[in-house]
């Protein structure tokens, strides 16, 4: 009886959030085309205080700060909503405009053949994606396996059988990419930097050595992490240490 009630009441408030959200999620997109964009970044902010995490929200909110001429916030909430949305081409494109707002021209290291195919293949979906397509594709060899041990036909057996290891195939292959973009998407730590310069110094202290200067807006990997002190990586490898203060990580869901 209290386990039906509490279902009941964990059904009821799912419901009355999703309620909620959808109707601050339409008060934001009145309050953004009428020019209200501080009024729409609250509502969208009242949105994932509810835990409602979604590339929609963020990129509205990466659209919101474009407005307001903050380029670090806009930055971050785009590449938010790519980590969600990783193929999304209008995200791309005004993350690509907001960067090109940004002081820091920085190079990127040029990749091998083998590698940069390597990541067009991988990244064509995310690991959830290519998880769903194993268990998907897992079912197919089932389903063809069954049909090919009671068919009495020679040709629709060959084909089921056929089917069935390609379906096998092809889930094995999606175990595989799912586990490297995981192991990927775990390995990488990236942040932007949001003060206006962030000195990076040789070591995690103040009396560490100047490296260079990064401006706000920039993106970086973290590497590591020492008291008040984040270890650095830039596109093009140069490394160094910059204060916890000046960057805000992107995984902070």
């Amino acid at each position: 009886m209290f386990k039906k009630i509490a279902f009941i009441i964990g059904l009821f408030t799912v419901i009355c959030c999703s309620a909620q959200n959808n109707k601050l999620f339409d008060q934001a997109t009145t309050a953004y085309n009428a020019g209200e964009y501080d009024s729409a970044i609250e509502y969208y902010t009242q949105i994932l205080d509810n835990g409602k995490h979604s590339a929609a929200v963020y990129f509205n909110m990466g659209n919101a700060y474009y407005k307001l001429n903050k380029i670090a916030e806009s930055i971050y909430y785009y590449e938010k909503a790519l980590l969600l949305a990783p193929n999304d081409q209008e995200i791309k494109t005004n993350l690509s405009y907001a960067q090109n707002m940004t002081l820091d021209a920085i190079d990127t290291l040029p990749e091998t053949g083998l590698s940069k195919l390597y990541k067009n293949i991988t990244g064509k979906l995310t690991f959830d994606q290519w998880a769903y397509l194993a268990i998907a594709a897992m079912l197919a060899f089932v389903i063809l396996y069954i049909l090919f041990y009671f068919s009495n036909y020679s040709t629709r057996k060959r084909w089921t059988f056929i089917g069935s290891l390609l379906a096998l195939f092809v889930s094995l292959v999606a175990i595989v990419f799912a586990y490297i973009q995981q192991s990927d998407f775990n390995a990488w730590q990236p942040a932007i930097i949001f003060a206006e310069e962030s000195v990076i110094k040789s070591e995690p202290n103040t009396a560490g050595q100047q490296l260079f200067i990064l401006h706000s807006g920039t993106k970086v990997n973290v590497l590591d992490e020492l008291e008040q002190w984040n270890k650095i990586q830039l596109t093009d490898g140069k490394t160094g240490w910059a204060n916890k203060e000046d960057l805000r990580l992107l995984k902070d869901f």
